[in-house]
């Protein structure tokens, strides 16, 4: 049986970190706050921690459970050589600003490690390598080469790697990092407790408004509470003020945990290649949570598109599991799962004010997949702008309104947003068919069927269960689609994804998919041509 989970959010149960624990109304929302941070991922807890080591009244607002999106769906490796990306912001960006990027990075980096140290958080030190199996991989690995080490990293050129891939050249940074994300949440959730910060799970932000006075009041699904400040740690900010859903890409991409035999390959692997590949391996836990003398499973990833537009998830799942079981012969797959990441326009981290001329509520984004490092970097920056310290110097780089990158991402903002309308068009004018003029869907499929009045409905089948909700995303209308790796409802627009019964996952929506009927369980009709097809690895 393969767990439909991340491989870190099922050894949680070990670890769990200090919530509130309800689901009701929260006392702990009644008090009002210095800072509500809304998010407890990465970015979230260690933002609320350097503020709560300075004094101030924290609480932290998470819809679901601590880690439970994209830091705890992580491959978590923490590296300054990122696979590819050094040489993609120097095709767009002048050598300070790469510098900038970098520099921030190793600050990230070097506090998370720190921290880890500090608190007994277990971490293995390893390579990380980018390679290549193509001619066009082979190219963009020697620019990487050359940026890299024109930026000062002690890279070397490796001709071949112990990876059971035809490797036609890559670059390794020696001494580099990979965890388990959950146990950094865990340490920082923990402290954050310790130090009088509170967090309350199961509490989604719906909306925030100032008051004349000055104060916010922020209404979530468990009360409202007051604060000085709100810093927005979701990926995508939940409130739409300044636009960034235009100037951000939401891209999801998949992972497997295997057991597989013999000796596994020894350092943090990306290609370069088109469709990427993600390797590494991550100590077994034993009995206790103990990770020594266990062994060691394998991890891959890759397989990524743009949420919603990727056609059948469970597609891409294959793909990936088809890949590991040739080059890892005898691999067998425990966990299948996937994360979503944002981009940015201008292919920087956005960090910081919301809207130019309120610096009392702030946002992160754009760390396109390498959270480990530029999460602590933005929580970093962050701290200090609300604390009035002098933020690090590369910190200019990273702001969301410098008029330079503005000109910059302009050109893909125009294109991603084109492609947005376009899909947008063309799925309302789709011929979708009529509500109930085919039987009702098999266990964990789902689709989009025109209701009266051609209002699109969402219909699905989970848990023997029969749903029908709005199939109308919430936030700027697109027509979702049926993502069946994951059981959800991905928006093609801006990547909100929203459960089998509508409630909101992740993304820019706040607002659930209504039910147009009530749920009931699943007639089984034998129809020919409509059994379910084969299930994905994830099943």
């Amino acid at each position: 049986m393969v767990a439909r989970t991340s491989l870190w959010l099922d050894r949680l149960d070990a670890r769990a970190p200090a919530t509130d624990g309800g689901a009701g109304p929260s006392d702990e929302l009644a008090d009002p706050h210095d800072v509500v941070v809304v998010g407890a991922g990465l970015t979230g807890l260690a933002t609320a921690l350097l503020l709560a080591r300075a004094g101030w009244s924290v609480v932290v607002v998470e819809s679901r459970w601590v880690g439970a999106g994209t830091t705890g769906r992580s491959t978590a490796k923490v590296s300054l050589l990122q696979g590819t990306r050094l040489s993609s912001i120097a095709r767009r960006h002048p050598e300070p600003v790469q510098e900038s990027y970098l520099e921030g990075s190793r600050e990230g980096m070097d506090w998370l490690l720190r921290y880890c140290d500090e608190h007994r958080v277990p971490y293995q030190r390893r390579p990380a390598v980018t390679y290549a199996t193509t001619g066009p991989g082979l190219a963009r690995v020697d620019e990487e080469m050359r940026v890299a080490e024109r930026l000062g990293l002690p890279v070397e050129w490796r001709d071949e790697l112990e990876l059971p891939a035809a490797v036609v050249g890559a670059v390794e940074l020696p001494d580099q990092a990979q965890l388990d994300p959950m146990d950094v949440l865990a340490a920082l959730a923990d402290d954050l407790v310790a130090r009088g910060g509170r967090i309350v799970d199961r509490a989604r932000v719906l909306s925030a408004h100032r008051e004349p006075a000055g104060t916010y009041v922020v209404r979530t699904t468990r009360g409202d509470t007051r604060s000085d400040t709100v810093v927005l740690a979701t990926g995508a900010p939940v409130l739409d003020r300044g636009g960034f859903f235009g100037r951000l890409q939401a891209r999801r991409s998949y992972a497997l945990a295997c057991r597989a035999p013999g000796e596994l390959p020894p350092g943090m692997y990306l290609s370069s290649d088109g469709d990427t590949r993600s390797v590494r391996s991550t100590p077994m836990v034993g009995a206790g949570g103990s990770m020594a003398g266990v062994g060691e499973l394998l991890l891959v990833g890759g397989a990524g598109h743009v949420t919603g537009r990727g056609g059948p998830t469970g597609a891409h799942l294959r793909r990936l599991t088809r890949w590991t079981e040739r080059h890892f012969p005898g691999a067998v797959v425990t966990h299948a799962w996937s994360a979503q990441d944002y981009a940015s326009s201008d292919g920087l981290p956005l960090v910081g004010r919301l809207v130019p001329t309120n610096g009392r509520v702030l946002f992160a984004s754009g760390y396109d997949k390498w959270g480990m490092t530029t999460a602590v970097a933005a929580a970093l920056v962050m701290a200090a702008e609300l604390l009035g310290d002098h933020p690090p110097r590369w910190a200019a780089d990273w702001r969301p309104w410098r008029p330079r990158e503005l000109v910059i991402g302009a050109g893909t903002a125009t294109r991603w947003n084109a492609q947005v309308g376009i899909r947008l068009a063309s799925d309302w004018l789709r011929p979708w068919p009529a509500v109930a003029e085919r039987p009702t869907p098999p266990e964990g499929q789902g689709r989009i069927e025109r209701a009266r009045f051609r209002h699109p409905e969402a219909v699905c089948t989970v848990g023997g269960v029969t749903r029908r909700v709005s199939g109308v995303c919430t936030h700027l209308g697109g027509i979702v689609t049926w993502n069946d790796a994951e059981r959800s409802w991905d928006c093609p627009l801006h990547g909100s994804r929203f459960d089998a019964t509508g409630a909101p996952l992740e993304g820019p929506a706040t607002a659930p998919l209504e039910p147009t009927e009530p749920a009931k369980p699943a007639q089984r009709r034998q129809v020919p041509g409509m059994d379910a097809p084969a299930p994905t690895p994830a099943d």
